[in-house]
Order: C-alpha cells, then sequence, then structure tokens
C-alpha cells in the first residue's frame, strides 16, 4: 500500500503524474520530487537553517511547487507574494519577514528588481526564473549538490500575510513543529475529509486561481501529497475551465462564486458541450455566494457544490449541497474541533438569530501576527478571533454570513449589509458584476450607491438604472435599494474574484483638492509637540454612540486632531463634519469614514468630570438616563474613558455642534 506524501508515492508510484503545468507538461513525482532536493540543498548550501524565510513571486507553475516543497522539507518559512504588487510593496515582504532568499519570475522582472534593490538583501539571494537583471537562474540552485535528499530535514511552512482593510499586510506566523516532512499531517487529510475527499481514489484537482491565494496553495499541496494530479491554468477563463475539466477528468477544484457567475453567463449551447461527469466535489468559499447563483450552478453540476468559510489564522464551517438546500444562505456549520460563536462590540455572547460579529477557534491552535502584537490583541477575544465578518447562529448552529464589518453601511442610524443587495442585483441577465457600499449624505449619514458592471453588449442608460432598481425593488425593502448608480467597465477584482471596494468606494469620500488643509512638516511636529487630550462621541457601527480616543491641539485658529500619536492621520474639524480635511504628512492615508461626530471635550482623570462628559453624550443621543440599560451603557462608557485617557488638563464641557445626530431608538 502506498502511503501518503511527495517522497513516499515518488518511490513507490514514480511515474504517477504530480502536476499538470500550465502549457500542458506533466511532471511525475519522481520528477517533482528530485527538483525539490536539488533546491532543498542548494538552499541550505547558502547558508538558509530552519526557521529562515524565503519569498516567491511566480505565477502557477510546477517551478514553484518544486521550491514550495523544498521549503516545506528543509524548515524554511515560504511568503508568497500576490504578483500584482509593486515593488515598495513586495520589499516590505521581504524585510518584514527577514527573508534570506528571493526567487522571482521575469513575467514579473521590473518589479522584482525594483523590490529586491530597496529590501537590501544580498544578491546571492536572487534567483529568477527566465532573465531577471541581477538574479540568478533558479535552474543553477543546487546543480553542484549531490542528488540526495537535504542533509536537514524538518517540516517548514507557509507563513502568509493577510490582505487586512487597513494598514500593511500582517504576517501570520506558526511555530515550526519539527516534525518529518515525508509525514503528512493528520490536518491535511482530516480537512479534505470534511469534503468527502480520500487520498487517492483517482482524484484529479483544477487549480484555476493564483497560488498566492491561502486556500488555493493548501488545496494544490494537500491534493499532491495525497496523490491527487494537480491541473494548473495560469489564468481562469470559463470555457478553458471547462474543456480541462473534461480533458483531464478532473474531479475537485477549489472556487470563488464571481467563477460561478462568469460560467452561468456562457451561452448554453457552450455549456452543454463539455462532460463536467468526473466532478465530485466542487468546494467555494473566500465570499458570499448569491443563493441564485449557487441555486443554478446546483442545476447545472448536481449535488457536488459544497461551501465552506475559513480563515487563514484557523477555524472554520462547511456545508453540503443537501444541507444547503435546507438551509439556503448559509455556510455551515463548525468543522469537528472548531468553535464558532457570536458576540456584540462589548463581548457579549448573543443568542440564537441575533446578528454579532463572528468569532472562531479551530482547537487549541494559536496564531500571531507577525510584528503586530496589537493586531493578534485586537483580533482577539480570550482564545477566539474574528475576521470582522458579520453573521449569525441558527437554532440548528447553521453560520450565516451578513456582510463585513467595515463594509456596513449605517444609513439613519440603520445597518445595511452591502452583500445582500449584491446577491440580488448580480442575478439580474445585464449585470456582469457588482459593488455596493455606502457613501456621504448629509442628513442620514450615509446613502447606498450600487456601481455595476453592464453584461457584455449592454450599454449604461438611464433605462438601464431603472430596471435594475426596479428588479431590486420586487426582492428587497426599500431602505435596502441604492439610491443611486454608476456604471464602469470593468470592476477592480484579483484573479481569485476579491474585490477592491476601497477603490471605488474611497473616491465618493476624499476631500476635494480645494478643501484640504495643507500643513508644513514643521507645523505637524509643532501639532504632536501641543497635543492635548479629548475625548470625541461618535455613533458607532452599532449606531450607538460612543466615545473614542483622540489627541488635538489648536493651529491658527482652527481645531486639529488625530487618532493617535504616530499615526499623523490629522484632520481639520472646522470644515468638514466627516473629518475630511485630510493633511497629508509622508504617505497619503484613506479617508476616515463613516464617524458622524457629536461633540469635543477635553477631560480629566476625575471620575466625576468623565462622569458628567458620558451623561451628556448620551443624553444627547438616546435620551435622558434611566434604569433600563442606559446606566449599564454609561458604565460601560466611563470606564473605557477612565481607561484610556490619562489628560493632564481639565476643560469645560465644550460641545460644539458637527453633525446633526442621525441615531435615535426610533430610526
Amino acid at each position: 500500500m502506498t502511503s501518503e506524501g511527495l517522497w513516499n508515492i515518488a518511490r513507490t508510484r514514480p511515474e504517477q503524474c504530480a502536476v499538470v503545468d500550465p502549457d500542458g507538461r506533466e511532471i511525475t513525482y519522481r520528477d517533482l520530487a528530485a527538483t525539490a532536493d536539488r533546491y532543498g540543498r542548494g538552499l541550505q548550501s547558502f547558508g538558509l537553517e530552519p526557521g529562515d524565510s524565503i519569498v516567491l513571486m511566480l505565477p502557477n507553475s510546477a517551478d514553484l511547487l518544486a521550491v514550495y516543497f523544498a521549503a516545506l522539507q528543509t524548515g524554511l518559512y515560504v511568503v508568497m507574494v500576490n504578483w500584482h504588487l509593486v515593488g515598495p510593496e513586495v520589499a516590505y515582504l521581504i524585510e518584514d519577514s527577514g527573508a534570506k532568499a528571493f526567487i522571482a519570475h521575469e513575467r514579473f522582472a521590473a518589479v522584482a528588481v525594483d523590490a529586491a534593490a530597496r529590501s537590501g538583501l544580498p544578491a546571492q539571494g536572487h534567483f529568477a526564473v527566465g532573465e531577471v537583471a541581477g538574479f540568478q537562474p533558479l535552474s543553477r540552485l543546487g546543480e553542484d549538490e549531490p542528488v540526495a535528499r537535504p542533509e536537514v530535514r524538518t517540516a517548514g511552512s507557509p507563513m502568509l500575510y493577510t490582505s487586512g482593510t487597513t494598514g500593511r499586510p500582517k504576517g501570520v506566523r506558526r511555530p515550526l513543529t519539527g516534525a518529518d516532512p515525508d509525514v503528512v499531517p493528520p490536518t491535511a487529510t482530516w480537512f479534505f475529509g470534511i469534503f468527502g475527499i480520500k487520498p487517492f481514489d483517482g482524484h484529479v484537482h483544477l487549480c484555476g486561481s493564483p497560488l498566492y491565494h491561502t486556500a488555493v496553495l493548501n488545496f494544490v499541496v494537500i491534493s499532491v501529497q495525497l496523490g491527487h494530479t494537480a491541473v494548473l491554468m495560469d489564468h481562469w477563463d470559463p470555457k478553458e475551465m471547462l474543456r480541462l475539466i473534461e480533458r483531464h477528468r478532473v474531479t475537485h477544484s477549489h472556487m470563488v462564486p464571481t467563477q460561478f457567475h462568469r460560467l452561468l453567463a456562457l451561452p448554453d449551447d457552450v455549456r452543454a458541450r463539455y462532460d463536467v461527469s468526473s466532478l465530485r466535489t466542487m468546494i467555494h468559499g473566500a465570499a458570499p455566494c448569491p443563493i441564485e447563483v449557487k441555486r443554478r450552478m446546483l442545476e447545472w453540476w448536481g449535488p457536488v457544490v459544497i461551501e465552506y468559510y475559513a480563515a487563514t489564522e484557523g477555524g472554520g464551517t462547511a456545508i453540503s449541497a443537501e444541507e444547503w438546500l435546507r438551509k439556503p444562505g448559509s455556510v455551515g456549520r463548525p468543522w469537528p474541533s472548531s468553535v464558532v460563536q457570536i458576540f456584540d462590540e462589548d463581548g457579549r455572547e448573543l443568542p440564537v438569530g441575533e446578528r454579532g460579529l463572528v468569532y472562531m477557534r479551530m482547537g487549541t491552535a494559536t496564531f500571531e501576527y507577525h510584528k503586530d502584537a496589537e493586531k493578534t490583541r485586537t483580533a482577539r477575544l480570550g482564545n477566539l478571533f474574528t475576521l470582522g465578518d458579520i453573521g449569525y447562529l441558527d437554532e440548528d448552529g447553521y453560520l450565516y454570513l451578513c456582510d463585513r464589518k467595515s463594509d456596513l453601511i449605517i444609513s439613519g442610524g440603520v445597518n445595511i449589509y452591502p452583500a445582500e443587495i449584491e446577491g440580488e442585483l448580480v442575478c439580474h441577465p445585464k449585470v456582469a458584476d457588482v459593488a455596493v457600499f455606502g457613501v456621504p449624505h448629509a442628513d442620514w449619514g450615509e446613502e447606498i450607491k450600487a456601481v455595476v458592471q453592464p453584461a457584455e453588449g449592454v450599454e449604461p442608460s438611464a433605462e438601464l438604472t431603472a430596471e435594475l432598481l426596479a428588479f431590486a425593488g420586487e426582492r428587497l425593502a426599500k431602505f435596502k435599494l441604492p439610491r443611486t448608480v454608476d456604471y464602469l467597465a470593468e470592476l477592480p477584482r484579483d484573479p481569485n474574484g476579491k474585490l477592491y471596494k476601497r477603490r471605488l468606494r474611497d473616491p465618493y469620500w476624499t476631500v476635494k483638492p480645494r478643501d484640504r488643509v495643507k500643513m508644513s512638516q514643521a507645523e505637524i511636529d509643532a501639532f504632536l509637540a501641543e497635543q492635548r487630550t479629548m475625548v470625541v462621541a461618535s455613533i458607532g457601527k452599532s449606531g450607538v454612540p460612543h466615545l473614542a480616543p483622540m489627541w488635538f491641539a489648536v493651529l491658527d485658529g482652527q481645531i486639529v486632531f488625530c487618532t493617535d500619536r504616530s499615526s499623523q492621520k490629522i484632520v481639520n474639524l472646522r470644515r468638514e463634519p466627516r473629518m475630511s480635511a485630510l493633511v497629508e504628512a509622508g504617505e497619503g492615508y484613506g479617508e476616515l469614514r463613516g464617524v458622524f461626530m457629536e461633540g469635543v471635550a477635553e477631560v480629566s482623570a476625575e471620575p466625576a468630570e468623565i462622569a458628567r462628559v458620558v451623561d451628556a453624550v448620551v443624553a444627547r443621543n438616546i435620551g435622558p438616563l434611566d434604569e433600563d440599560g442606559s446606566e449599564g451603557m454609561r458604565r460601560a462608557m466611563a470606564k473605557r474613558v477612565a481607561v484610556t485617557f490619562r489628560p493632564d488638563r481639565v476643560a469645560s464641557w465644550d460641545h460644539r455642534k458637527i453633525s446633526v445626530a442621525t441615531t435615535s431608538l426610533e430610526r
């Protein structure tokens, strides 16, 4: 009986196909293992040791997998680069991970050369597939080494960087296990078992998304380790996917909802042309899938479509086709050993059916964001962590996702979830893609904006807008309907279907150049030196007012403030209620959005003064304090202020009416 694992299969089934390269070449287990051994010995000859890191900027290819398996058996951390990044961003990954080697493809030569120069990584650590100036050919790595396994063999690990919505990416670095790299971790077999996928069993995996994505990389590596041929696509195309499914008798793949939508957009005769009867398990995740899209895929492919929700950091849920038909819209129940719970922003666990932040845990596994203890801390609640997604559990323990907390629209104090609106609009036959987000509104705080990519051959028009809104009006409550619709030829998505919504949203929140407050570096330095402490009362994502930490000063008769001592996100309060006049210091910062100013005050550490400020804020926004729960809110906010602030000055309550309150208990 053949044991699992690349090197075990290479020994017992050397001629079995491990990988089909995008150019059609078939690489056997023997050849893939031999190349991984040579690269592993080569990296060790350059002085790399267990615990060191390497950075890969390679397209989907057998070369990428060979280097990855080389690192996996020599105890190295592997950082996969999104090849859409620019030089400074790649240099940051090289520096932050402490990489000792950088391996790039000639397709990305300009960015690779720039990143290598910025990072200061010695030239002996630069390797390339193809011609890249100043890089050594990867094909020569280890060429002078004996044909043998690396001398030091211990299990390495990917070091994955979260994309995040603010700030630079943060590395998720788990401790190395010290395990034998020939032994496939039981968690790999267990994970595929969640989806009913067994080792060997005639399986063929199709990879159509870039391997720099966490889930995509995991599915390909585990497939190879379990004896499944991995068919790689250089870039995803719906017709090409169907051709490869038929050609290689593909049994499973990892997909995203955008790919489903594009497959369904193919003409009926094209979809009927290809034999997809080999499919057994088509797994999707990474983004909410509109219910109607999922139904149509099940009608076409049958009950082989399985959905899951998971995170780089660990933990997740899954739901079979049969379960989903009973629980449409759910992303499933927790995996074995995984915990999923819902909490509000104050850390209180919420009952069945109530929406809040989704927290997870996978067994006793732990992680930390590399060099970012603060992000690690804020993402955790006890031994649970959150990605910032909003959802709820039903009475049977099934999880339903509503949206990302950062995408939530608050209009007139009402929470609106863009994913729900997108899921309906994308079902219109004239819509190829759609994004929904909030834009500024003077009275309501935010209003709903839809940006639509029309289907091929469809021209934007006022008539199309009316048709789309009428379509949505049959499926959504009136308060969820977009107030305006804009059109783009193509929405900004990465090859794995991730929508870069900030690129669409930010222009609507960005201040016009003539409204910006320009400050010299000297003025900024003076500001930082003259900081005083204040409390800002604002309406939070939950629609309930809260107090936020700020530092402020007065310059040229204007009140300016920043969020903390280091960010230098300095804003002028005089001109706009939404902190709109940003001062650009060094790198520009995106608009600080969704905060409606209700009052500004200096406070002291004296409990009586804190209580007086809190009372004024609460009374303004939710009415007089009483005994039905407001007192608890008052104490919670007062505690937050007392712990956060240690101001050295006391001033009276200085209530400036910056914006009319947009939240009330009724609304």
